[in-house]
């Protein structure tokens, strides 16, 4: 399973922007797609995850309510959208695919390259 990030950018905060992953290779074995982030200086966080057959979503409780993870079947894409962004939401976000819903990384087999997102004050 290969996976593609894309659409991170610079920001103002209160701004939007959303984060695409494209999942390519043998997506069948996938079950769940994830966001994870990693500010500067910071460890690698949970952000939001997806179940695959849509049974169901989780969220970091610092993105809750702003951020809202979904999936184009179809293209075999996971979206991240991001609303009312915040300086501290500053990161490298990536995504990643694993065979459970999970909000830890180690279980997570598959992960794409990062995508930078900014937000200026």
């Amino acid at each position: 399973v290969q996976l593609q990030a894309y659409g991170g950018g610079l920001v103002q905060a209160g701004g939007s922007l959303r984060l695409s992953c494209a999942a390519s290779g043998r997506t069948s074995s996938i079950y769940t797609m994830g966001w994870f982030r990693q500010a500067p200086g910071k460890e690698r966080e949970f952000v939001a995850a997806f179940a695959w057959n849509g049974a169901g979503t989780r969220y970091a409780d610092s993105v809750k309510g702003r951020f809202t993870i979904s999936r184009d079947s179809a293209k075999n894409t996971v979206y991240l959208q991001m609303n009312s962004l915040k300086t501290e939401d500053t990161a490298v976000y990536y995504c990643a695919a694993g065979q459970i819903m999970a909000t830890i990384q180690a279980l997570y087999k598959y992960w794409g390259r990062g995508t930078l997102v900014t937000v200026s004050s």
